[in-house]
């Protein structure tokens, strides 16, 4: 769907006109609630500030909008301006501009530091994140208080409410509590293709390791992920509590959707899930991730990006983007869309906020700040995170040499992949 502000031809026009060609991603799931309408204000809000720019926005599906993307680059009309999911391929062939080549100086001092971490390639910012989400773990209400499981008494004095796990034996001992009960999936645990890869990043991180290490190398398989998988193998999925489907071969949308059915008692979800679960009626509790010591960990944020190639239009794409980060502009998408704001500006509106959404988002806010992202700066990533979703539920298998061999294996092709070795 294209969307034009304002007339004019592409490129440059008479009386120093420019037109900025803007490709965005759809986050509505109808017509009604397209993401096209809030690109359409956007746009209209600028022109009126800037009479000698025009703005015209294409808005494709998630499905089509990084292919739509990469055909416009190779076809040697990329866009002045990209919001899509991935920035590091464009950014290493040299074909995007700098943050600090755009934006103003406020603008680039307001993202959250982990997130302007993860739009970088050595040291330099060519990603701009745009909105973000974490992950909480959610439980079935109804379910708990049928097992019995209740909240433990220092949650109480914390003034929390309801079941508060610290350590991973919390979880497996919640899960076997609800097995006895005969809930059908105590734990979902979606390691299918859909979404291997953040299911898998959220326990790595829980379990003291990750997809990288301190240095920002491939560390798939080091001694800490494969102790967690171990774990996941012989506590949950060696003891019955993962439900009837394999887990490599669960994905998430199942998982989501046994849980709101109220088949299964637990799982990491992100902020849509709480739509979804209330559009069921289903009464559920969130809490972060418990860890495998207790000791808190940094746990998986994720982010979608904008970014501006390199067109020739670099002082009216920073305006603009100047223009879409303010706290105003930020605040009414994540209001819109129930996501997680990438702007310290954004993040303090959110915590203040008065709409429905605000307020139920809140719970998910105090992870971001510290939260570890992808390693979505690598051009390898995406290779990577193919390589995860196909295979990383045959760690799970109780073969001898499982998870250590597919853990070692997954790091070999993603060293390969980035290089290194």
């Amino acid at each position: 769907m294209t969307l034009t502000a304002g007339c004019g031809a592409l490129g440059s026009s008479g009386d120093n006109e420019v037109t900025l060609r803007v490709v965005a991603a759809d986050y509505g799931d109808s017509p009604q609630n397209s993401s096209a309408a809030y690109w359409k204000t956007l746009a209209t809000d600028f022109e009126k500030a800037n009479p000698n720019v025009k703005v015209e926005v294409s808005v494709y599906s998630w499905s089509q909008v990084d292919a739509k993307v990469a055909e416009m680059v190779k076809a040697g009309h990329a866009p002045d301006i990209a919001q899509i999911g991935a920035y590091a391929d464009y950014a290493a062939d040299g074909k995007l501009y700098r943050a600090d080549e755009l934006l103003s100086v406020r603008t680039e001092a307001d993202f959250l530091g982990p997130l302007a971490e993860a739009g970088m390639i050595d040291k330099v910012q060519y990603g701009l994140p745009f909105v973000a989400s974490t992950r909480l773990l959610f439980y079935n209400k109804k379910l708990f208080a049928d097992a019995g499981i209740t909240a433990k008494a220092d949650s109480a004095k914390a003034g929390g409410a309801g079941w508060q796990p610290k350590t991973w034996a919390d979880l497996a001992a919640a899960a076997k509590k609800l097995k006895a009960k005969g809930v059908k999936t105590p734990f979902a645990l979606p390691l299918g293709r859909e979404e291997a890869q953040a299911e898998t990043m959220l326990w790595l991180l829980a379990g003291g390791g990750g997809y990288t290490d301190t240095e920002e190398r491939y560390a798939i398989d080091s001694t800490a992920n494969v102790r967690t998988f171990e774990w996941l193998r012989d506590e949950l999925y060696g003891q019955g509590l993962t439900g009837p489907v394999e887990p490599g071969k669960l994905d998430r949308q199942a998982a989501f959707d046994a849980f709101t059915d109220g088949q299964a008692g637990m799982l990491n979800g992100h902020p849509a899930l709480m739509k979804q679960a209330e559009a069921k009626g289903l009464d559920y509790g969130m809490v972060p991730m418990p860890t495998v010591d207790g000791e808190p960990h940094s746990t998986m944020g994720v982010a979608d990006w904008v970014m501006a190639f390199r067109n020739g239009h670099r002082k009216e794409a920073g305006k603009f983007l100047d223009h879409l980060f303010t706290a105003e502009n930020v605040t009414r998408f994540t209001e819109t869309y129930g996501l997680l704001p990438a702007t310290n500006s954004g993040y303090r509106a959110m915590e203040r906020g008065t709409g429905d959404n605000s307020r139920r988002l809140r719970t998910f806010l105090p992870a971001l700040p510290t939260a570890r992202l992808y390693p979505v700066n690598k051009k390898s990533w995406a290779a990577v995170s193919e390589d995860v979703k196909q295979s990383i539920g045959s760690a799970l298998r109780p073969a001898p040499d499982s998870p250590a061999k597919t853990l070692e294996d997954l790091a070999a092709k993603a060293r390969g992949a980035d290089g290194t070795r």
